[in-house]
C-alpha cells in the first residue's frame, strides 16, 4: 500500500492526558460514593463522554435522570478542562514530535481524530497544531468509536483514500474504528492489549517510516 495520511488519535496516542481524564472521572465516582480504579478506566478509553459516563454509573450501581446524566457529564467535564488548561508541550508523549517532523518532511498528511471535544484546547497548550493538516473532533461526528465516521471523515477532508490511510490507536475500539473504515492501524500501547491491531507500537521513540510498511513500502 502506498501511506499518503497518518490519522492519530489524541489522548494517550500524542499527548499525555488520559491521566486527565481518569482524574476527573475518579473525582465524580468519589463525589457519589464509590471507587473508580484504573482498571475501570480501560473500559472508557475512545468512548465518548455519555458512554463513559454511563459505564462509570454501571460500576457504581447507580441510577439517575437523563436531565442528571446531563449535569454529571458537564461537572466531570468541567474538571477535564480545568486540568488540560494547565497542560503544555512538555506533555507531548516521547518521540512524538520527531516521527510528525518525519511525516512532514516526507509530505505524508497529518490528522488527528479524536472524539474529544477539548481537542482544539489540547492541540493549542501543547503547540501540535502547527503539524496537522485538519483536526476532527468530537464536535463534528455524530457516532462514536467503534464507528468508523470519524476516520471517514478526516479522510475525506485530507482529501485520501481510506485504503491510503493508517491510524494510530490506544484503544480496541479505535482499531475497530479503524478497521471499519478500511484502513490500516498502528497500536501505541501494550501488544498484548491491542492484538487486534496490524501493528503495535510500546511508544514512538525511535520510531521511523520503516513502520508504516505493510506490503514491502511506504
Amino acid at each position: 500500500m502506498v501511506v499518503k495520511a497518518c490519522i492519530f488519535d489524541l489522548d494517550g496516542v500524542l499527548v499525555d492526558t488520559a491521566r486527565y481524564h481518569y482524574l476527573a472521572w475518579k473525582r465524580l465516582a468519589k463525589e457519589m460514593g464509590f471507587d473508580f480504579t484504573e482498571e475501570d478506566n480501560e473500559r472508557l478509553k475512545g468512548v465518548s463522554r455519555m458512554r463513559s459516563l454511563e459505564i462509570l454509573l454501571d460500576i457504581g450501581k447507580i441510577n439517575v435522570s437523563e436531565k442528571q446524566k446531563l449535569e454529571l457529564a458537564e461537572r466531570k467535564n468541567s474538571w477535564y478542562v480545568e486540568y488540560i488548561s494547565k497542560m503544555n508541550e512538555s506533555e507531548i508523549l516521547p518521540g512524538v514530535n520527531d516521527f510528525l517532523n518525519l511525516l512532514r518532511k516526507s509530505d505524508i498528511k497529518i490528522a488527528v481524530a479524536s472524539a474529544s471535544k477539548n481537542a482544539k484546547i489540547i492541540i493549542e497548550k501543547t503547540g501540535l497544531g502547527k503539524y496537522l493538516d485538519i483536526l476532527v473532533d468530537g464536535t463534528q461526528i455524530q457516532n462514536a468509536k467503534p464507528d468508523p465516521e470519524i476516520f471517514l471523515k478526516a479522510s475525506q477532508l485530507l482529501g485520501v483514500k481510506p485504503e491510503n490511510c493508517v491510524v494510530f490507536e490506544d484503544s480496541i475500539a479505535g482499531i475497530k474504528a479503524a478497521k471499519a473504515a478500511g484502513m490500516k492501524c498502528i497500536g501505541v500501547g501494550d501488544s498484548e492489549k491491542l492484538w487486534m491491531a496490524d501493528k503495535v507500537i510500546p511508544d514512538f521513540l525511535g520510531v521511523d517510516l520503516k513502520v508504516l510498511d505493510f506490503e514491502g513500502g511506504v
